[in-house]
């Protein structure tokens, strides 16, 4: 048994010399002081000597695992020492070579037209009010005055999530909010998305984005209506710009108007991005209706006020000569980038 000790112990030296990685030192420890080991096995045999020759044997055996023990001791300090070194060359890093720039992101279209229109109307005294994508379908259609038959409230055009909500299928309905919750005067834009049942192609999507604009108060007119929105014209769309209002109707309107803008690219002239005609019809607007004043509890003997709405993405696409309205929501970066 002692000659095997020594075995053991030289046998064990060998191939630690001769071990080159982590794993070749945790398996020769495995061979020699696993639960299966040899140098176990013969501990374990120990209890068949005599009393006398167990002791002695016991002993030796107990320097030999000590010394195994130590050996790997070593062996693993320098095998993690290797590891460290083999490591700290491969992420080594090269001072002198040139950095990696960061990648500058780019604001999307969309976000830069609303900032723009935010910011004229913003300078014109409008402060901006916003309201709930999930609406009521009071505020949506009721409120506005838009009745029980309307078309607009048809289930081929509205997303209904109940009998009691929807969601907005303009962002009218911030009106309704902001007449119940401001005394006059009011001066607000309202700027967000909205929702319709519409199939995505070149010049339709589900959805867009819109911005509403209420001013009430003593006194207005619509003469106050056509010079705010053709001050906004000349500052969105070039000092040269021309306005052209035309009737229309809208429910919580009356008069309505819809306003044309002289195109930009041709300066009236007409081509392909007006049809022809000169103009460009950029917004809906019109005198506040009574029964939308009276939802929000004033009186409309004392009060009047105008409204206002335009497609954010029909504006984008005409500034941006932009021809599907889809490039904006396909969040392609290379379409993206050319906005920086």
């Amino acid at each position: 048994m002692q000659n095997q000790l020594k075995s053991i112990l030289s046998e064990a030296k060998d191939r630690l010399e001769q071990a080159a990685s982590m794993k070749d030192t945790e398996e020769i420890r495995v061979s020699v002081l696993g639960k299966k080991g040899k140098l176990t096995e013969i501990l374990r045999g120990m209890g068949k000597l005599a009393p006398e020759e167990r002791k002695e044997m016991g002993r030796i055996a107990n320097e030999v695992r000590a010394e195994i023990e130590g050996m790997l001791d070593n062996k693993f300090a320098q095998m993690r020492d290797l590891q460290k070194k083999v490591k700290f060359a491969a992420e080594k890093i090269d001072v002198t070579e040139p950095g990696i720039g960061p990648e500058i992101g780019a604001r999307h279209p969309i976000s830069i037209t609303i900032d723009e229109i935010t910011r004229i109307f913003g300078s014109m005294g409008f402060s901006v009010s916003e309201g709930p994508e999930i609406e009521t379908v009071f505020n949506n259609f009721d409120a506005l005055n838009a009745g029980p038959n309307h078309p607009a409230r048809d289930m081929t055009d509205t997303f209904y999530i109940d009998q009691e909500y929807l969601l907005r299928t303009q962002t009218s309905p911030v009106q309704i909010r902001t007449l119940k919750e401001q005394e006059p005067p009011i001066k607000v834009i309202a700027p967000g998305r909205c929702f319709r049942c519409d199939t995505p192609d070149a010049t339709h999507s589900p959805m867009f984005h819109q911005v509403e604009g209420l001013v009430v108060d003593e006194g207005i007119t619509m003469a106050d209506l056509k010079g705010t929105l053709d001050s906004f014209a000349k500052q969105m769309f070039g000092s040269n710009a021309k306005t052209k209002f035309r009737p229309h109707h809208f429910p919580f309107t009356e008069p309505s108007a819809e306003m044309d803008v002289s195109c930009f690219k041709c300066e009236g002239s007409g081509c392909r991005v007006c049809k022809g005609s000169g103009w460009i019809e950029i917004l809906g607007c019109g005198m506040v209706h009574p029964n939308v004043l009276k939802v929000g509890g004033l009186d409309t003997e004392k009060y009047t006020g105008f409204a206002f709405g335009m497609g954010v993405e029909r504006i984008a696409m005409l500034r941006y000569g932009v021809d599907d309205i889809r490039m904006f929501y396909e969040n392609d970066m290379r379409f993206i980038k050319q906005f920086k």
